[in-house]
């Protein structure tokens, strides 16, 4: 599995045509306590970019970018049970929603972990 990283600080892990979204542990250090998470629906079609999913902590609101273009395939449902998943654990089970990647020339375009570490280490 690759993990890849955007500018928004949205995480992306891709296994075979799959690719899992969430928001890195930077974003939700930034954010504070997470008390809602509006998901996509399966089948939701996304361009590269779009406003995919909102995440509202006692500080502000927030949207959740499309890393890559595709079609959701499952919402992850723990998270509207339980949104401070996304604290506890934003890099693994606090994960948001899985797109069908549509075209994998457009994870050229994002950060390993290592440029991504080094990014944030410049804001």
């Amino acid at each position: 599995m690759s993990r890849y990283f955007t500018d928004e600080h949205e995480w992306i892990d891709v296994d075979g045509d799959i690719a899992t979204v969430g928001i890195t542990d930077y974003a939700q250090e930034q954010l504070g306590d997470i008390v809602f998470v509006e998901l996509p629906a399966e089948g939701a079609k996304f361009d590269k970019g779009d406003d995919a999913a909102v995440v509202e902590s006692v500080k502000a609101a927030s949207d959740v970018y499309a890393p890559i273009s595709g079609e959701v395939v499952e919402a992850n449902a723990a998270l509207e049970e339980e949104p401070a998943l996304v604290n506890s654990d934003p890099e693994e089970d606090g994960w948001f929603f899985k797109l069908r990647i549509a075209d994998t020339a457009e994870l050229e375009g994002l950060m390993d972990e290592a440029a991504y570490r080094k990014f944030v280490a410049g804001l």
